[in-house]
């Protein structure tokens, strides 16, 4: 089946977060919005078919966790990763960051840290310091051509006896990388001599893109296994996160029981009727489907690879490795971070996120959403053009 990806789709009316709360987080309602991390592009159909397949029997009680959910997940990640994922290692969660929460709570003593490595998807800040944790950040060391990677030194420095976490964003969120099997190797010996346990965030792994590869961070070694939690979901693959139908892997005894114990006596492991039913629809018949949408995403990239290139070249996009997310570098427009805004938001009518929401190293940057129909990207950029040259 050839999916299309240009059909431009009305989401008013559906309470979309992307549309429906502009006015309130920019201040105006009239912007294209490209911030919030998911697709502008319909859930593919063997989802939704299999969704109304379900609702066409009007019952809704209580319902069973069928086995097949974890076969399911443990197979897509073999044979996309080649990580062989025990099905008992699994459960469900009920998203990402709130699985966050619940091991900052479990493993985390009030008076003891989180470290996490900015500039990085803020909710890493957000979810440990809302439960009143200490957050140590290690930013990320700028490297020649523009990417990222660990300040294992600073690392070192910053990781003191009363570090417990280290939060993971696998791939990058916002710069994209896919961290080498090399730099994971590192990160988790590093982790384990320290006794610090490292969540890993691997929800856009099966998005990797321009032939790069994701490495699940537990796969890498034994002392990564013993100390790894992983989160994952088809929610940006396959567009539902509105579903809320995310997991967690565990692969240590020790570990896997006292976090899944927390969980279970809270209820929070149990997946809800219709989560089940999209995570085996994506899983088991949606490889055609991440395949084009890769290569569509590719395609964007490099629209706006050349499109900034011809037409606004002071801002320097980084290639992503993963994600359909672009991490702009805005920083040569000469502009302070109001001015910044005033030009996205007001000028150019664009709703992006901007770089210092991630924290300290996403000064004079903007990230974009690029999954969306090309027609709807290329407006959006001939908007800013036109602001950036009045």
């Amino acid at each position: 089946m050839k999916y299309n990806f240009d059909r431009i789709i009305d989401r008013s009316g559906t309470n979309a977060l992307k549309y429906s709360v502009l006015k309130e987080r920019y201040g105006r309602d009239d912007l294209i919005p490209l911030w919030v991390a998911d697709l502008d592009f319909e859930t593919p159909p063997f989802i939704t078919d299999a969704l109304r397949r379900r609702l066409d029997h009007s019952l809704f009680g209580y319902t069973s966790v069928p086995q097949e959910l974890w076969q399911t997940i443990a197979k897509w990640i073999y044979d996309h990763h080649s990580w062989k994922v025990d099905e008992k290692w699994i459960t469900y969660i009920p998203g990402v960051m709130k699985g966050v929460g619940a091991a900052v709570n479990v493993f985390v003593k009030p008076y003891e840290k989180v470290i996490i490595m900015p500039p990085v998807y803020f909710p890493f800040r957000l979810v440990p310091q809302g439960n009143g944790r200490q957050v140590v950040f290690n930013l990320l060391k700028r490297v020649e051509g523009g990417g990222y990677e660990i300040d294992f030194e600073n690392l070192s420095l910053v990781a003191d006896d009363k570090c417990r976490l280290l939060l993971l964003s696998n791939p990058h969120n916002p710069a994209g990388i896919c961290w080498s099997r090399e730099t994971l190797v590192r990160l988790a010996d590093f982790c384990y001599e320290r006794n610090i346990i490292v969540i890993s965030d691997e929800i856009h792994a099966d998005l990797a893109l321009f032939g790069n590869r994701h490495i699940p961070f537990a796969s890498v070694s034994d002392k990564a296994a013993r100390i790894s939690i992983t989160f994952g979901a088809p929610s940006k693959t396959f567009n539902t996160a509105g579903i809320v139908n995310s997991y967690a892997i565990v692969p240590d005894d020790t570990l896997r029981r006292r976090f899944y114990s927390w969980l279970d006596a809270n209820e929070l492991s149990e997946p809800h009727l219709l989560a089940t039913i999209a995570i085996i629809a994506a899983f088991q018949n949606g490889e055609e489907w991440r395949r084009q949408l890769i290569s569509y995403i590719e395609d964007n990239v490099r629209f706006v690879e050349d499109y900034l290139k011809a037409n606004i070249p002071a801002i320097k996009p980084l290639r992503p490795q993963a994600t359909f997310l672009v991490w702009l570098d805005c920083r040569e427009l000469g502009l302070n971070h109001k001015e910044l805004i005033d030009l996205f938001v007001n000028k150019a009518r664009l709703a992006l996120n901007d770089g210092e929401t991630f924290g300290p190293g996403g000064e004079g940057f903007m990230r974009l959403n690029v999954g969306a129909p090309r027609a709807l990207l290329s407006k959006a950029l001939d908007q800013l053009s036109a602001a950036v040259k009045v």
